[in-house]
């Protein structure tokens, strides 16, 4: 016996023709401004770290933070899926140097040390130093005479040692810096701009004020901050080449002032000047 199709089949056999023909069609639109390989054809595969408001997973394994969108951004202007491995901070460089991903996300800094062993990407924007207070201070001068604290390893330590001496106190780590602010047991705090703001979103600060530090002779950090970047394997110079790219035209049509102020941030980091290496 013959089977007859009906006219409800016919129908449902043209919906899914039609859902074909568009997803085949969606596939071609999409054209990759550049031609590199990835680790993985077809995917930017990433290794995450932790470090918000620049680099973290949300809930559901998604990429996010600053870096983590600016990444996601480029990969869909390059046709390509992303892969975002959660990693830790210490094991993120290796992760990239041994070809397990294309790239890093974590405000990695453009250092010197590191561009020789590894290709940086042009800047995502400026690690910006940040003045914490009750007094909502905003300029050096505002230091004097006051006990302040500050996280070793900034670029602007040796210049606050210089500048105030014994009244500056360091501290291992951001959490115990705010708890003594905090407390009174010191009057001012100087640490990451956006690291502030992440401590203030979360209702850590109480009424503590957080304010890009203005440029000052006197610190050299808050006139030529260090800048963000990708790294990436240096045999991957293509790669390099698009990531410029794309992030030269992320800066000029806005999407990543727009991406740092989704985070809370000012936006200004996104001027990030010539591309320079922290010596």
């Amino acid at each position: 016996m013959t089977r007859m199709t009906t006219p409800t089949q016919f129908l449902l056999t043209g919906i899914a023709g039609l859902l074909i023909s568009a997803t085949l069609a969606s596939a071609q639109d999409c054209t990759p401004k550049h031609k590199f390989a990835t680790v993985e054809a077809g995917t930017l595969t990433v290794a995450v770290t932790t470090y918000a408001p620049h680099s973290f997973l949300d809930a559901d394994g998604t990429m996010k933070g600053i870096d983590g969108d600016i990444a996601t951004e480029f990969a869909k202007r390059e046709c390509l899926k992303v892969k975002a491995v959660a990693v830790d901070p210490a094991a993120a460089i290796q992760y990239v140097l041994s070809g397990q991903a294309d790239i890093t996300t974590g405000d990695w800094y453009r250092t010197a040390e590191r561009a020789k062993v590894m290709s940086l990407s042009a800047p995502l924007y400026t690690d910006q130093m940040g003045i914490y207070s009750k007094g909502d201070f905003k300029k050096v001068s505002d230091l004097k005479g006051k006990q302040v604290g500050t996280v070793q390893g900034y670029l602007w330590v040796a210049d606050l040692k210089t500048l105030l001496g014994g009244s500056l106190k360091l501290y291992p780590n951001s959490v115990n810096l705010q708890q003594d602010l905090k407390s009174g047991r010191i009057d001012v705090a100087v640490d990451g701009y956006s690291t502030g703001v992440v401590a203030a979103q979360k209702g850590a600060l109480g009424d503590i004020k957080v304010n890009v530090a203005a440029a000052d002779d006197r610190i050299k950090a808050t006139k030529e901050a260090a800048q963000a970047a990708f790294p990436y394997s240096l045999k991957a110079k293509e790669l390099g080449v698009a990531l410029d790219a794309g992030i030269t035209d992320m800066h000029a049509d806005g999407t990543i002032v727009k991406i740092l102020k989704s985070y809370g941030l000012d936006g200004t980091a996104g001027e990030t000047g010539a591309p320079r290496l922290v010596q």
